[in-house]
Formats: C-alpha cells, sequence, structure tokens
C-alpha cells in the first residue's frame, strides 16, 4: 500500500525541487513589473489610460514591447521585454535595464574572479553555461576584453609615484611560471616591500632573467625614478642578479640571504641518507635564538660533516654574513625576514591559473595577467608582526640579536 503524501509535503518537495527555477521566474515577474513601472512614471499614465488634464504635457505613447531579451544574474538567467514607446518628445534611458546591459553589476565582477581563479579558457564558457544557464548571453570572447583592461592597468601601476612610500624592507625573487614569456629563461621579477605601518605592498612584476644583473637593474632603476627610496634590508636568493645591481645602486642597504634557498642547497650537496639528520641540524640553526647560538650550531653541523661531505659544508658557510643579517632586527620580524616566503606563498594562486593556461601568446600578457593575480592576492595579505617596531626600523634604530640598543644609526634609505 503507497504511503499517504499530505498536500503540505507534496507542496514542499514541489517547491524544494523547483527553488532555483521558482525564484529566477519571480525574479523575471518583479523585473518586467519594474520597467512598466518606470514607463509609467515617465508618461505619467498607466497602460491604456489617457493623460491627466492637469498633467505636464509630455507627448509619446507606448508601443508594445522588443524582443525577448536575456539578462545574467548571478543567480541566474531570466528574459524580458522592454516596453517601447514612441512619438516622444525627449530621450527615455531605462535606469532599471540600459541599452546593451546583458548582465549585473556583480556577475561583471565575478567573470574576471572566476578566470584568475583557474578557469581556463577553454573551460571558461562551459563553467559558465552550468552556472548561469543555457540562456546566459555570455560567451568566452569576453575574456579578450578583460585582458585588454587588466593590460591597461597594469602599464598605469607601473608609472604610479612611490616618493611617499616609506619602505623598510622588502623581498626579491625570480620565479618560473608555464606563461609566454621571452624565452624560456625568463621568469618574473617580483619585488614586494613592507612599509613604516607594517602593511606589504608589490613593487614590481615583469620579466627577465633571475641571474641577470642587467634585468634587475632595470627593474631597480624603473622604481628609483618613480621616486622610491630603496629600504634598510632586501631579502632574497643567493643566486639572483639583484645583488650586484643592489651593489651599484644601493650600497649602503643590508642584505639577507633566504634560509630556505640555502637549506635546499646544502641538502643537494649531501648523500641521500645524510639529508634528515642535515635537515634538522639546519633548522635549528635557521631558528636559533642569537647570532652566537646559531654559529655554535654551524661549527657543530661542520664538525659532523666536514670529513664525508666536505661541499656541503663549503656550501654552507658560503656568504655566512648574509644569512645572519635579521639578528640585527626585531626579533618580532625574524619569521618574516629569514626567507623569501612572502613573496613565493601568492605564487601558489599565480601558478594555479597558469597552469591552467599553460601559455599566453605574449609576454604582455603574461604580465599583465600575473600582476592581476598579486593584486588579488594582495588583499589578503597580512601586515607584519609588531607594526610598532617599523617605524624604529625605518628611522635606524639599532638591535642586536632582535633586542634595540640605544645607539642610533643614520637611515640608510638616504643613500638610495
Amino acid at each position: 500500500m503507497k504511503e499517504k503524501i499530505t498536500s503540505t509535503e507534496s507542496a514542499s518537495r514541489v517547491c524544494y525541487e523547483t527553488m532555483e527555477a521558482h525564484a529566477r521566474s519571480r525574479i523575471q515577474v518583479w523585473l518586467q513589473d519594474l520597467l512598466e513601472a518606470e514607463v509609467t512614471e515617465f508618461l505619467g499614465r498607466g497602460k491604456s489610460r489617457r493623460q491627466a488634464a492637469d498633467a505636464p504635457a509630455r507627448v509619446g505613447y507606448r508601443n508594445g514591447y522588443g524582443k525577448p531579451r536575456r539578462v545574467a544574474l548571478t543567480a541566474g538567467t531570466i528574459t524580458v521585454r522592454r516596453p517601447r514607446m514612441r512619438n516622444l518628445a525627449e530621450r527615455f534611458e531605462s535606469r532599471v535595464l540600459p541599452l546593451f546591459k546583458r548582465r549585473t553589476v556583480e556577475l561583471g565582477a565575478m567573470l574576471p574572479q572566476l578566470y584568475l581563479h583557474g578557469l581556463s579558457s577553454g573551460d571558461f564558457e562551459l563553467a559558465l553555461r552550468g552556472l548561469l544557464g543555457e540562456g546566459a548571453p555570455l560567451s568566452a570572447a569576453s575574456l579578450g576584453r578583460l585582458k585588454g583592461a587588466w593590460q591597461a592597468e597594469y602599464e598605469g601601476w607601473r608609472r604610479v609615484d612611490l616618493s611617499e612610500l616609506e619602505l623598510v624592507y622588502w623581498w626579491a625573487d625570480g620565479l618560473y611560471v608555464k606563461a609566454g614569456l621571452a624565452d624560456r629563461k625568463a621568469a618574473l621579477l617580483v619585488i614586494v616591500g613592507a612599509s613604516a605601518s607594517g602593511e606589504k605592498v608589490l613593487l614590481a612584476c615583469e620579466a627577465g632573467e633571475r641571474e641577470s644583473k642587467e634585468s634587475w637593474l632595470s627593474v631597480l632603476r624603473d622604481l628609483k625614478a618613480r621616486g622610491l627610496k630603496f629600504p634598510r634590508l632586501t631579502v632574497a636568493d643567493g643566486h639572483l642578479g639583484i645583488w650586484a645591481a643592489l651593489g651599484e645602486l644601493h650600497p649602503a642597504g643590508d642584505e639577507q640571504r633566504c634560509w630556505n634557498h640555502k637549506i635546499v642547497n646544502v641538502l643537494n650537496a649531501l648523500a641521500k641518507k645524510a639529508q634528515p639528520e642535515a635537515a634538522e641540524r639546519l633548522s635549528a640553526m635557521m631558528y636559533a635564538e642569537s647570532r652566537s647560538a646559531c654559529e655554535r650550531k654551524r661549527d657543530e653541523f661542520i664538525l659532523r660533516f666536514k670529513k664525508t661531505d666536505p661541499k656541503a659544508c663549503a656550501t654552507l658557510t658560503r656568504d655566512w654574513e648574509r644569512l645572519v643579517t635579521f639578528f640585527d632586527y626585531p626579533q618580532a620580524h625574524w619569521i618574516h625576514l629569514r626567507t623569501t616566503n612572502i613573496v613565493e606563498s601568492p605564487f601558489n594562486a599565480v601558478r594555479l591559473r597558469t597552469d591552467a593556461s599553460r601559455r599566453f601568446k605574449k609576454v604582455e600578457n603574461a604580465e599583465a595577467m600575473i600582476w592581476k593575480l598579486l593584486g588579488v592576492a594582495e588583499k589578503s595579505w597580512r601586515a607584519l608582526n609588531a607594526p610598532r617596531l617599523m617605524r624604529d626600523v625605518y628611522d635606524g634604530k639599532l638591535f642586536k640579536d632582535g633586542i634595540a640598543v640605544r645607539t642610533r644609526i643614520e637611515p640608510t634609505r638616504k643613500a638610495a
């Protein structure tokens, strides 16, 4: 015997199963009513009614409806018919649905986000059809217009004046992406800075060669020409060409080499079986509480591996002074200064997008797209720890093993 279903249960089931379609149909009726009310207000009379004798004279009559027109919303696609008028004394333009508009402002803002967060061009239209319905008046061709707008924004961003920016630290790296850069050796040269307020800011993003002094000189000269005062400290990988460029343009600045890159280089020089122990020792070295403690751990490492792996020991000690510079800055900032993670972390989102696209046809498309991605990521960047100490560093206050000392120095930013 079939179970009896009450009318209330049946209605609830129908409502749940058809909720999306029902909501869109209600929105469609509501929007059509708004268009009708807008025309009534403009003409001063309802449909099939004569104008009142005391109403201001306004020539014009209703003239049926235009063709069915699809409008894409974030909730889906609806169809309306715009009321038409004739013999008008003045031009009428709908505030509800202006001419040539096929989607809402909210949906227009969503489209670049969908693309930036991993949808390739080939998937774009398919995803929109599934989201907005088969009748959505959209196509993947709109991506070309989006890219053109981003390129214009990128060019404008590269000309922004930086003279008022009080820069304390910056992090630089050359990152490879699956994008159509000029050649296989090219990377995106990226610089992220931290201001005296503790906020992070994207300063540079353009194609170049990681190890090339000339590529980095071009980036730094451009920033300097825009009024940027170079910071107290630079954090970067030891193999970047930026060190030679800074030696020419900013020799007074302090330099900190990325520990993550150094550890990888040391481990690559060790036998596989020795790597776990070495990694533990190197990590303890990196997180030492003082410069002297760090150097003791370095000496212990060398004592342990110098006979079996002299190459690894030489790799560790090479450029040592640039590994321990961070001890001369506030301890609360060490977590930010030991590595170039501040640059590398946002590139996870970049690689998601570039892996989906595989290759861009032009270098400028890649630069503008990746700059836009980093701009999206920049909105969620958190400030550095202990931002109150940033002003002290900017003003030239000295620190030893992370603790402030009384002696003051002239800010190196004046040498930039």
